[in-house]
Order: structure tokens, then C-alpha cells, then sequence
């Protein structure tokens, strides 16, 4: 679903935001004025005609393999990140509406005081009546990332594209902020990313990804205005698809 909006590359795009990137600078937990920041770039992208789903990590406040890593059930220390997101998820929704956008934030378990639970149907009715769609508790399931939850609900959500925010402008060779010398790539096809290890997701998600034919485009979200150059094409970024 691309090229249906005018001067959009994409109509329907999923946006994969880390918790990190909701904690700014204070090291732990949410800070808000960054949480103004991303959902005025959301209603920019809203406005500008575009169907807009989010998933959103838990690292900023809880992440499953540290608690994992540190002795705890590696199942509860998922499903504590899980609720972890949910927070986030619930940020961005107040954020957004206090800015005019509607929006709607479902979780993939059930918790019907706080939030409507994941429907595929209720979320692609949400998408059409142009709602924000976060999507909060990952899959619902332990050992799964939200990384692979993204390129889940993308599939799930007929997306053009799954956009991966991060901190630097696309993929590198290495990391870019330790190694001046890493090699930053334009394109890159989903075996290449696969097979050089790059890390810029987990493996399920970059396969979910290749199975579905779904671009991932990496871009940095600190740059204001970004999203909606992503949903136009003229974002600097890497764009991760099989090659014709």
C-alpha cells in the first residue's frame, strides 16, 4: 500500500520507535518534552495524508534480557518489558491527543481498564477513520522483540514500509559513534543484512520482513521533520529490500 496519498511514497507506514528514545537524555524513564517532540512529527505525517501505526520498546524503563541476564525468569523478565511498553505506548497516546490527533493504543494483552486489546480488524478500522494505531505489550508473547512485533503488525497492517527511528541517518558497517571509519549503506537487501550481522534488527524481523516483501527504511528520528521526509522518499536513510 504506497503512492496513494499524494506526494507520499507511502500512505500506510509502521513506525518502530525504541523506549530509549522516548527517555531523551535522563537516562531512565519517559521525558515528556521528547514525547511532545515525536508526536509533532507524527501529526505532521498525519496531516500530510498518511495512515500512521507505531510499536514502541520498554527499554527506558524495563528490558527483558538485562532482568534475564541478571539471574531473573527470562519469560517474566519479557512480559515485565512488555508492560514496560504499554507505559510508553500510553504516553504517546496522551501526547498525540493533547496536539489534536486521535489516537489509539492496543495491547496484545488484554487489559480492558487502560487500553483496547489487539484486534486486527478494530486496528485496520482505527488506521481508515485516521487514528495513530500504538500497539503496546509486543506479541503478547516472551522471546519475541518488539523489533519482530513491528515488522509483525506492519505485515498484519498491509504497510508500505516498516521505519526503524534510530539515532544516525541509516545503517553502518559499525557503530558510527565509536568507529569513524564504519561505512554507512544506502541499500542493503534483507540476506545482506542477514549475513554481515549488522544488527539494525533481530533476525525474526528482518526474516518477517523478507517473507512479507516489506521495506524497512532506517532513518534518524533526532533530525525534526524526518518522518514525514521518510513518507515522501527523501529521507536520508538506508532501505532494506530485495533488489529486482
Amino acid at each position: 500500500m504506497s503512492g496513494s496519498a499524494p506526494g507520499l511514497r507511502y500512505r500506510r507506514l509502521l513506525l518502530k520507535l525504541s523506549g530509549e528514545a522516548l527517555m531523551g537524555k535522563a537516562g531512565y524513564g519517559i521525558d515528556v518534552d521528547v514525547v511532545v517532540r515525536l508526536c509533532r512529527e507524527m501529526k505532521e505525517a498525519v496531516e500530510a495524508g498518511a495512515e500512521l501505526a507505531v510499536v514502541v520498546g520498554g527499554g527506558n524503563i524495563f528490558r527483558g534480557l538485562a532482568g534475564a541476564a541478571k539471574g531473573m525468569d527470562r519469560a517474566t523478565a519479557d512480559y515485565m518489558g512488555m508492560l514496560a511498553t504499554v507505559m510508553n505506548a500510553l504516553a504517546l497516546q496522551s501526547g498525540l491527543e493533547q496536539l489534536g490527533v486521535p489516537a489509539r493504543t492496543l495491547s496484545a494483552i488484554p487489559m480492558p481498564t487502560v487500553c483496547e486489546s489487539f484486534v486486527r480488524s478494530k486496528a485496520l478500522h482505527h488506521l481508515e477513520c485516521r487514528r495513530v494505531v500504538i500497539f503496546a505489550a509486543g506479541t503478547g508473547n516472551p522471546f519475541f522483540t518488539t523489533d519482530t512485533t513491528a515488522a509483525l503488525r506492519a505485515a498484519e497492517m498491509n504497510c508500505g514500509a516498516l521505519a526503524k527511528a534510530t539515532q544516525v541517518d541509516g545503517v553502518y558497517s559499525d557503530d558510527p559513534k565509536t568507529n569513524p571509519k564504519a561505512v554507512r549503506y544506502e541499500r542493503l537487501t534483507y540476506g545482506e543484512v542477514l549475513a554481515r550481522d549488522l544488527k539494525v534488527m533481530d533476525g525474526a524481523a528482518i526474516a518477517l520482513a523478507r517473507d512479507n516483501a516489506l521495506p524497512i527504511v532506517v532513518f534518524s528520528i533526532q533530525e525534526p521533520g524526518n518522518l514525514l521526509k521518510v513518507l515522501r522518499g527523501e529521507a536520508r536513510a538506508t532501505v532494506i529490500e530485495d533488489r529486482p
